[in-house]
């Protein structure tokens, strides 16, 4: 068996991978218990640790955390990584697999991507990747943690957007909601190369000069904004996308991330100008704070 051949069996083809069902009884997390309460202890973890760094810390220095940092994002770019090259692969073989049925309807590949035929049920291939990436979110959500002990400080959009992702993953396999198969390609590529530029910078290395990791979060609400578009439009032309009322919940909650990175986007300008009249000073020292913050 060649190379290839081995990836391809370990990542579409295992038994585990072509048989998996999201199933409450059997799903690890897969319950709404679960996930209020996984989501609220999160939270309430990082408004505590802020408020008792506070407390015992005066000084604003950060915290040594060594190579921690380094070692989530060498995790999470490789996590990333593997889910991205599983998806692919998952799809294609479904893809392969059901051709057939969809000459009927006359739908595409592409169209499958964005939209499920309706009474999808939420098993095999694509859903397990689905599965992992609904995991890995959690693993994800300790970037707060990491950033608090750094700069003591408590992002809302942190937790928000990380609370968010966990909601909307699950929500995905809760509902088999239409175009979550392209999402998951999209967010796995790009926090691949997100956090693989976080392991260069925490190891030393020369990090760009520019936001890079918002520029990324941007690129990727960008495309995931013309697909919603393009899951709307088959939604009527096609009669119907399985799990649209998760997608239209969905949007709203993606609209919302993306308010609030064209709000920072609109400040960080704002205080560029700012700094460039006023001769830099404090205005251009809050404005490198600004930008680390939301690049962490």
């Amino acid at each position: 068996m060649t190379p290839f051949n081995s990836l391809r069996y370990y990542l579409s083809e295992h038994p585990s991978i072509v048989g998996f069902r999201w199933s409450h009884a059997q799903s690890w997390g897969s319950t709404w218990s679960f996930l209020f309460s996984s989501i609220a202890l999160y939270i309430s973890a990082a408004v505590l640790l802020h408020a008792l760094l506070l407390l015992l810390f005066r000084h604003r220095r950060p915290l040594p955390l060594g190579p921690v940092p380094a070692a989530h994002s060498l995790c999470m770019a490789l996590i990333s990584a593997t889910i991205f090259a599983g998806t692919v692969l998952s799809a294609a073989a479904e893809i392969r697999d059901s051709r057939w049925l969809w000459r009927r309807s006359r739908t595409t590949p592409f169209q499958w991507l964005l939209c499920f035929p309706l009474g999808t049920r939420p098993s095999g291939r694509v859903f397990f990747w689905s599965y992992v990436y609904y995991l890995s979110r959690f693993l994800h959500a300790l970037r707060s943690f990491v950033a608090i002990l750094r700069y003591r400080k408590l992002s809302f959009f942190k937790l928000f957007n990380h609370s968010i992702m966990i909601f909307m993953s699950f929500l995905w396999l809760e509902f088999s909601q239409s175009f979550q198969v392209l999402a998951i390609l999209l967010t796995t590529l790009v926090y691949s190369v997100v956090y693989g530029y976080r392991f260069w910078t925490a190891v030393g290395l020369p990090s760009a000069c520019f936001p890079f990791v918002v520029n990324c979060q941007m690129a990727l609400l960008s495309c995931n904004l013309v697909c919603h578009f393009g899951v709307l439009l088959l939604h009527f032309v096609k009669g119907g996308c399985n799990g649209i009322g998760a997608w239209v919940f969905n949007s709203v909650l993606n609209g919302a991330i993306l308010l609030l990175v064209l709000n920072f986007y609109v400040k960080m300008h704002l205080r560029k100008v700012k700094a460039r009249g006023g001769g830099g000073g404090a205005d251009d020292g809050r404005l490198v704070e600004m930008v680390k913050d939301r690049d962490s």
